[in-house]
């Protein structure tokens, strides 16, 4: 992972544009391609970010840059979409580059484990003719949570989440990405399961063709553990 603080300015043109004017920024450059760019707040937010699949080329400023006081260029294009990143970085602060190593995955708490081992027991739950491939699915971003098979040899990849937020859906559409590479897999749909989905993430989740599904936390609990019920 690459950390540069830099006073630059960002431009991202493709399905929408947008303008970060010259400031002094935080840029993280990650292991997996992707760039975020970050400002002193905003908690974990970046101002703006390209995900994988893409790459960062360094470019010479051109005449213009180099009268603005533009000292290097950094484009990161998306693979697939073609969207791009540009930062004109006029003065390099900081830059450190650090190798994390492999990183063991998120510990989930007790309940959003617990959503995710009683939706492995209970696949009828997401669909009729469904099979477990298998919980933790691995893959070079991350575990997939769920993986599935439907009658027809397609694949289903299962993102649980105790409250389903926009991150989640982010989260979900990377997996995608990926599995959908492997012919072995595709086709590969998604769907992002939770107790809570937030109105903003199944905004998003649906224009990705990712399927929202809400979960009875309570009522798979009883169907686990055969406790009568009266209704």
């Amino acid at each position: 992972m690459r950390l540069v603080i830099a006073r630059c300015s960002v431009d991202y043109t493709g399905r929408l544009n947008a303008h970060l004017p010259l400031a002094t920024r935080l840029l993280v450059h990650k292991g997996d391609g992707s760039l975020l760019v970050h400002s002193d707040g905003g908690s974990y937010k970046p101002l703006n970010w390209m995900s994988p699949p893409c790459a960062l080329t360094v470019e010479q400023p051109d005449a213009t840059d180099v009268e603005d006081g533009v000292v290097e260029r950094w484009r990161v294009t998306h693979a697939k979409s073609g969207d791009a990143l540009l930062v004109r970085i006029h003065e390099v602060i900081h830059d450190t580059s650090h190798e994390l190593g492999v990183d063991p995955g998120l510990i989930k708490d007790g309940v959003e484990a617990d959503l995710q081992r009683l939706l492995a027991e209970q696949v009828s739950v997401v669909g009729d003719g469904l099979t477990l491939v298998r919980r933790e699915y691995p893959t070079a971003i991350g575990p997939v949570d769920l993986l599935l098979r439907d009658d027809d040899g397609g694949t289903v990849a299962i993102e649980v989440k105790r409250r389903g937020d926009i991150d989640g859906v982010e989260q979900l559409t990377r997996y995608l990405e990926l599995l959908n590479r492997d012919p072995l897999l595709a086709p590969v749909s998604g769907v992002f399961a939770a107790q809570e989905i937030k109105p903003q993430a199944r905004v998003l989740a649906t224009d990705r063709g990712i399927r929202c599904l809400t979960l009875d936390y309570d009522e798979m609990k009883g169907v686990d553990s055969g406790a009568p019920r009266l209704f």
